[in-house]
């Protein structure tokens, strides 16, 4: 049985910490995948997860290119952005497997895009916006650790 962790935060500041935690413990081969709305805060928590490994470059979401490599830290860090593809033919064009299943860390936003091509063994992030306890409050779950 996968283990599961629930945060809550009330900052993108502390969203950015679990991400970094997360970052810091990350090992090649693993594979993040990010899901929640628009805006809740998924390139956030990867930007915190990149500083975790020592990236140095700016971290964005490739929403446009799908794919951002960073590999100015201790292990490459693959930013997967699948906002916008149609089909999941289109993930092998980009190389998806090698990545995945290479020497780095991957982070997949909208990951159940493309649930079908996902490696068996993954960690799930959940994030969530709790509107009830505020603009900048976030449940954060995380499955498969």
């Amino acid at each position: 049985m996968k283990e599961t962790k629930i945060y809550e935060t009330e900052s993108p500041e502390e969203t950015f910490e679990i991400g970094r935690k997360y970052g810091e413990n990350a090992s090649p081969g693993d594979v993040f995948c990010l899901n929640g709305d628009l805006g809740v805060g998924k390139t956030v928590f990867t930007k915190g997860f990149a500083a975790g490994l020592g990236v140095k470059d700016v971290v964005n979401s490739p929403t446009f290119t799908i794919l951002q490599s960073y590999e100015d830290g201790r292990i490459p860090l693959y930013h997967f952005d699948v906002y916008r593809i149609e089909d999941t033919s289109e993930m092998e064009e980009i190389g998806f497997d090698e990545f995945v299943y290479g020497d780095g860390v991957s982070l997949i936003e909208w990951a159940q895009l493309i649930r079908d091509i996902l490696p068996e063994h993954y960690t799930e992030v959940k994030i969530e916006k709790d509107p009830a306890k505020g603009f900048d409050s976030r449940k954060i779950t995380v499955i498969g650790v």
